[in-house]
């Protein structure tokens, strides 16, 4: 809506013709407005955006935002929650509110709060406004760096019907750097098993969906009830159908990426006093040296690049006017997600420290290799091994992963006179997760597996002599073909995890007119308009895990999954007011000013917020507006209540440990000596330097939890811009805001490599004494080694940059050109000038920047640009309509390395291109037909993503899967 852009709420991606709007409540306010006038930017989608990108996840569309930054969705395999999370400007998922219709969302699961995207129905949706900075004073905690509110469509008549089918097609022809495709090859040649090129095209990635809306009024117009129901269904896309992810990158070498992986291998890694082994293939059942080049596992392929998921949804909303002051309404609401994650198998992840020398087992090379005497062998004493073997014969580890949710709003609003209104809202949200873990082992059982005697000359285990462990059956790993059904029946277990998420709302909110008084500006002619209420709400959380979970039996977890149990409540009361200080004078067409004001008592912290915004029309051709917001979050239930336990950091290698050189040798450690000694219980550290300290998953242990001592968290968010709507340009309006948001005391669980780093490189003894080495070997991946990473407050975050906007639609006619339709522009684009966390831990490296950086400390690419550019065409024939898209999204290098002409160090700008047409195609039906990023554009690639991507690249922000196809029908009845 270009009226509407004018003022505040910028339609930026298909811009329609200026509509009346008599009042309307605009996103960072609770004060209806008439010309949909605020303070603080605000950046609107419409349900027209989401049926021209073709996207059945509403979250596919916000990650198309230059103001949003990737956050969980379904490419995220490994350590997939199920949810579907927005993150604005970069400062978490949990500092953006989200709510429907100006009410909030409850947390997604029990393992993460933030709010689920799945649970918003994307038919019902009839925009999107996305207000980039602090809304606490309005809106509560959690609106630290802003809020996303889905609108839903009101007094819907009528029977609609949306059918939807897309797929990815992709040629498997990457031309870029690192000979990806002739590296595959050569592997291909001598190791087929785990290495092989995909088709030259294919077609995967199938997403289907259901959608029907049906609405009625009342006879007498004084009501209506909607109801919706939306059945989805997607498939799965697996690493090995693309031919830049069907390889895991090692280390790159010259021009060329290399295909390393996990020395958690096939047939195995075994870690000896006398060297590192694996079981030779040509003999079946004798060790030779182990090569990271040849033998490390190749385990991309399995992993999931994009979950399976479907997803039912059905509910219904409605209101009836019972009396001229009093409206009653509801929404009620409830969907069941399903999706299953998936990795490569699991197996002994160094679980096993020894092997007893009297294994039969063991072939007779295999134990003088592990240095057992004849008499060891005799006296069955135990030799150091650590094993690492992948569970190929089990196949891949799956998440199978649940999300059903239960939404009810109950309220009842009207005028009360002509100066009063009210609004009295209840509100209830349930979810319920489950999550069960399929193809783990028990480390348990691998101990009692590999400790093997001969009774008879049959292999059995010792649990079985002695009693302690009957059903135990060995696990025969020093053979090539030793694995039996039988052992994977013993050393297979399922997990379980299940809980809820509970919230629950009172809301009290009334709304004058206070120029019917008299108060307002002698210079204006519209009154003060206030608004006031209180909101009580409790948020509670409930987490149980099996036992499995509990004593960290899952090999390869990383530690236990401890549930979580508690609340938290808060009692708060709110006021605004809206000041027009000056209307229709000279260089002052308008001046206004926007107070509000929040306190909130929560059940240990109590907190102030506010908000002071003005705005400046000299003339109906430009708005100059700015506002300060004071936002505060305090800690959320699992902030303070996350169950202590061990988890997994990526990480190359140990800063104390040898540092590969990329040329199949090993450099110096990163961290010296002396450096390494300041780890309290380090010793003379006889550890340095030694192969053992570098895990060859490239993944260690941190111990994360709450706590209870936890304080809020506080931001300034300031923002200053113009709208322009030039006059003697009809059709066209522009807008440009500088955002600047520093938070400080941010809730965060320290990265433990900004530990690492601020104890080896700055000498910080806080720091060291947060790092606890095992105590025999120093490792921080085997045993009880860990980096200490609780919740705490750390020193703050802050951001700044400048939001682009621009709208411009024309009719070809007023430009000569007659009975060729008319076309539309649009702009979003976002320059991040800063992104800063500071740790808190003080020296050199405790502040750092992450604008245009990746990985590691930074996660996700951040570009210091992004932008999205539409152009629209609506022919003069039946009503068609051509949309082109063009989404840009700037260049990174990674964080924290200093040679940037290493390969996969620099990841290049990206273009995509999409197209759409929309037709009618008999009355009351309209067909979409479209194709995203239309040049089959390859991600870029580097080897250096850790967790936080997946496939070789982070397909949370990159188009990584090929050109999307779509095409849908809706029906109007």
């Amino acid at each position: 809506m270009i009226g509407a852009a004018t003022a505040s709420a910028l339609c930026l991606w298909s811009p329609a013709n200026a509509e009346e709007v008599e009042t309307v409540v605009v996103t960072g306010s609770h004060i209806a407005s008439p010309n949909l006038q605020s303070t603080s930017p605000i950046i609107e989608a419409t349900a027209n955006d989401i049926k021209i990108q073709g996207v059945t996840k509403i979250e596919d569309l916000l990650n198309q935002m230059p103001q949003v930054f990737a956050g969980q969705n379904a490419t995220v395999s490994n350590g997939a929650t199920g949810t579907s999370e927005v993150d604005l400007r970069g400062l978490g998922c949990d500092r953006t509110l989200v709510l429907v219709d100006g009410r909030r969302l409850p947390y997604g699961s029990p393992l993460d709060s933030c709010a689920d995207l799945n649970q918003v129905p994307t038919i019902l949706v009839d925009r999107v406004e996305v207000l980039t900075g602090g809304a606490s004073a309005v809106y509560g905690s959690d609106a630290v760096s802003g809020v996303v509110n889905f609108i839903m469509k009101k007094d819907f008549e009528g029977v609609q019907v949306d059918v939807q089918y897309g797929t990815f097609q992709h040629d498997n022809d990457y031309d870029g750097p690192g000979n990806v495709r002739s590296v595959i090859a050569a592997k291909a040649a001598t190791n087929p098993t785990q290495f092989a090129l995909p088709p030259d095209s294919v077609w995967d990635g199938g997403g289907k969906q259901i959608s029907a809306l049906l609405g009625v009024n009342s006879d007498n117009g004084k009501g209506n009830l909607t109801a919706f129901f939306t059945w989805r269904q997607d498939s799965q896309i697996t690493e090995a159908n693309r031919d830049y992810s069907a390889c895991t990158f090692g280390a790159p070498v010259g021009a060329s990426y290399t295909c390393g992986g996990s020395g958690t291998s096939y047939p195995g890694e075994f870690i000896a006093d006398s060297g590192v082994y694996t079981v030779d293939k040509t003999t079946g059942n004798t060790f030779r040296p182990y090569s990271s080049a040849t033998d490390a596992y190749n385990y991309g392929p399995l992993n999931y690049y994009e979950r399976p998921d479907e997803r039912y949804s059905a509910g219904v909303m409605g209101h009836y006017e019972l009396s001229p002051h009093a409206d009653a309404y509801t929404q009620i609401s409830y969907s069941d997600y399903h999706t299953v994650s998936q990795i490569a198998p699991g197996g002994d992840f160094g679980n096993t420290a020894s092997v007893n020398c009297g294994n039969p087992l063991l072939s007779g090379q295999e134990a003088t290799t592990l240095g057992c005497s004849p008499a060891d062998i005799a006296a069955n004493n135990p030799a150091d091994l650590y094993v690492l073997r992948r569970n190929v014969e089990g196949g891949g580890r799956q998440e199978d992963i649940r999300d059903t949710s239960f939404r009810a709003v109950a309220g009842v609003k009207g005028e009360i006179d002509d100066v009063w209104s009210y609004d009295l809202t209840a509100s209830y949200s349930l979810v319920n997760y489950t999550q069960s873990s399929l193809n783990e082992f028990s480390s348990a059982r691998l101990q009692n597996a590999l400790n093997v005697v001969d009774v008879g000359g049959v292999p059995t285990c010792e649990s079985v002599v002695n009693g302690s462990d009957p059903s135990c059956v060995p696990y025969n790993v020093f053979s090539i073909g030793g694995v039996t059904p039988a052992a994977l029946n013993y050393l297979q277990i399922p997990a379980l995890r299940f809980g809820s998420t509970l919230q629950q709302s009172l809301t009290a909110q009334f709304n004058g007119d206070l120029g019917h008084y008299g108060l307002q500006s002698p210079w204006a002619k519209d009154g003060i308009q206030v608004a006031f209420g209180a909101e009580y709400r409790i948020d509670r959380l409930s987490f149980i895990t099996d036992l499995e979970n509990q004593t960290g039996d899952i090999a390869g977890s990383g530690g236990a999954a401890i549930g979580i149990s508690g609340a938290t409540h808060v009692a708060e009361g709110y006021g605004e007011a809206s000041i027009p200080l000056v209307q229709d004078a000279f260089l002052a067409q308008s001046i206004s000013l926007e107070l509000a004001m929040r306190y909130s008592s929560y059940d240990s912290i109590d907190a102030t917020t506010y908000k002071i915004g003005a705005d400046w029309a000299p003339t109906d051709d430009i708005r100059f507006r700015g506002s300060f917001d004071r936002a505060v979050r305090a800690p959320n239930v699992i902030d303070l209540f996350l169950g202590q336990g061990f988890n997994l950091f990526d990480q190359g290698s140990d800063p104390c440990g040898p540092t590969p050189n990329g040329h199949g040798g090993f450099n110096a450690p990163t961290a010296s000596l002396a450096a390494c000694q300041r780890t309290p219980g380090a010793g003379s550290a006889p550890w340095y330097n030694t192969a053992l300290l570098n895990s060859p998953a490239n993944q260690y242990n941190f111990q994360q939890g709450g706590n209870l001592n936890l304080g809020a968290e506080k931001a300034d968010t300031f923002t200053v811009g113009f709208v322009a709507t030039p006059t003697f340009l009809p059709g066209f309006t522009a807008s440009i805001d500088y955002f600047d948001i520093k938070l400080r005391n941010a809730i965060s669980a320290l990265d433990p490599t900004a530990i690492e780093d601020s104890c080896y490189t700055d000498n910080v003894a806080a720091s060291c004494a947060l790092i606890h080495r095992n105590p025999g070997n120093g490792s921080l991946w085997i045993g009880s080694g860990f980096v200490d990473s609780r919740n705490t407050n750390i020193g703050g975050v802050r951001t700044s940059g400048i939001d682009f906007s621009a709208a411009y639609a024309l009719d070809l006619t007023d430009v000569g050109w007659d009975k060729v339709g008319s076309l539309s522009f649009s702009l979003n684009g976002t320059y991040l000038n800063t992104l800063t966390t500071d740790t808190g831990l003080g020296g050199s490296s405790a502040i750092y920047s992450c604008v245009a950086r990746f990985s590691s400390n930074c996660g996700t690419p951040n570009p210091a640009w992004r932008h999205i550019f539409r152009v629209g065409w609506t022919t003069p024939w039946d009503d068609i309509v051509l949309t082109g898209t063009w989404r840009f999204f700037g260049g990174v290098k990674e964080f924290g390395v200093a040679d940037l002409s290493v390969l996969g160090t620099r990841l290049g700008a990206q273009n995509y291109f999409d197209l759409q047409v929309a037709a009618p195609v008999m009355t009351g039906a309209t067909i979409r037909l479209g194709v995203n990023n239309l040049f089959d554009t390859d991600p870029p690639l580097t080897n250096a993503i850790g967790t936080t991507g997946n496939g070789n690249t982070f397909p949370q922000s990159y188009d990584s899967f090929g050109r999307y196809l779509f095409a849908d029908l809706t029906v109007d009845l």
